[in-house]
């Protein structure tokens, strides 16, 4: 059945007009922590936490410590690994979003330069551009 699907041709893309530009107050926090985690002060702050953490194990009880740092750092992870793939998954769509107007609007100049002149070969290549668009649907899991 792909097959077939392939060799028809998509429809047209969903241009920018068309996507919702409201964002979810949590879409809102996940790019301004990215945003924020991207940055030098974080990675410095990162640095400093390292190094306080480091000595502190001569004056602290070894279980102990290993065990309230290891928690702390892995709730952070967590927490950071989730926000950092909404902001990515959000700029892919984004991105995807724009390479399917590109490729739309260049299939529709193809046609009307096949239209004109009647090539074939640019009347294939219009295909192929019509089949490119919505492929990442079929790509990905």
């Amino acid at each position: 059945m792909k097959a077939k699907e392939h060799e028809s041709e998509r429809p047209s893309a969903t241009m920018p007009r068309d996507i919702d530009d409201g964002v979810s107050w949590f879409d809102r926090f996940a790019t301004r922590a990215s945003e924020f985690a991207a940055r030098a002060p974080f990675f410095s702050m990162c640095i400093l936490v390292v190094l306080l953490w480091a000595p502190s194990i001569v004056w602290l009880d070894m279980s102990t410590w290993q065990l309230i740092i290891n928690t702390t750092t892995t709730i952070i992870t967590f927490l950071m690994v989730a926000l950092l793939q909404n902001t990515e998954s959000r700029n892919d769509a984004a991105l995807q979003h724009k390479l399917n107007a590109i490729a739309s609007g260049l299939a529709d100049v193809l046609q009307q330069l096949s239209d004109a002149s009647g090539d074939p070969d640019l009347e294939e290549r219009r295909k192929e551009l019509r089949r490119a668009v919505g492929l990442e649907d079929d790509e990905s899991a």
